[in-house]
């Protein structure tokens, strides 16, 4: 992954979940650049998971009703509640998110941001256990007659992606000049306003777009590519092996108890039989 009227916004938005309880408080250490330690795991902030994303990204992480909410949100409030903290979400770069650069400054624990797991970023970022596999989709508007990457380069359509992306990627290794949209609304909104003919964009995202029946109404899905991609939640590179530890074991918990098929359902859709 990576504006209509919108600039990138720097922005925390606090989470409901439990806070270290008085406990856990008399166990939690000093950790260094004012940050703590609990259960063996070394946090920013004390008394929270902070993690940074980009939004919006539905259904993984987008705002509804003044709170970030989503897949991965949901997910990684699995991590805070092992822990005891609460999650805090903050709004920040894709690009600064990829390059492992937000966690190297603290600003965050964790990064979930429905970040493909590549061997670029494995450089700069330690990634936890897939946790989601992932396809790309074409959006276009109704009426074009394209189902691939080929007809749009042949028929000189105009194609938008997302900038720093695996989708973008794939779309100019395929020979297709995309236009880069810094955010995935500002790739729907230049979709919507006839800047470009057809998006690339994660298949469940694009899902998420046509659930609006007013997307529905003028633009379809033509075309859903298998990239072979996965989803991973990263930590800074080398410097957090407990909470990375921490991670992979509640993805593990959560396909064993049922818990990641709830979640799926709920921000996604059925769950693939292959995938349980």
């Amino acid at each position: 992954m990576t504006l209509p009227a919108r600039s990138i916004r720097r922005r925390s938005v606090l989470l409901p979940m439990a806070a270290c309880s008085a406990l856990l408080l008399t166990g939690c250490g000093s950790g260094g650049s004012g940050g703590t330690t609990v259960k063996g795991v070394h946090l920013a902030k004390a008394g929270q998971l902070t993690t940074c994303t980009h939004l919006p990204y539905p259904p993984f992480q987008f705002e509804k009703g003044g709170k970030v909410v989503g897949f991965d949100v949901a997910m990684i409030d699995l991590v805070a509640e092992e822990l005891g903290v609460k999650q805090v979400v903050v709004d920040k770069s894709f690009e600064t998110i990829k390059t492992g650069a937000d966690l190297n400054a603290n600003t965050c624990d964790v990064a979930a941001a429905g970040m493909t797991i590549t061997d670029e970023r494995k450089q700069n970022l330690d990634f936890s256990a897939p946790y989601f596999d992932a396809t790309q989709a074409l959006l276009a508007r109704k009426g074009l007659k394209v189902d691939s990457l080929k007809d749009v380069t042949s028929k000189k359509l105009k194609l938008g992606s997302q900038s720093s992306t695996t989708g973008e990627d794939f779309a100019r290794k395929a020979g297709a000049d995309s236009r880069s949209f810094e955010s995935s609304d500002a790739e729907l909104n230049g979709l919507r306003t006839g800047q470009v003919d057809v998006i690339i964009q994660d298949f469940p995202v694009v899902q998420s777009w046509l659930k609006d029946s007013r997307t529905a109404a003028k633009f379809e899905l033509v075309g859903n590519l298998d990239t072979g991609e996965q989803y991973g939640f990263a930590v800074k590179k080398g410097g957090n092996p407990q909470l990375l530890k921490k991670i992979d074991a509640a993805i593990a918990k959560a396909r064993k108890d049922g818990t990641y098929r709830k979640l799926h359902e709920k921000w996604i859709g059925p769950l693939p039989e292959d995938a349980r």
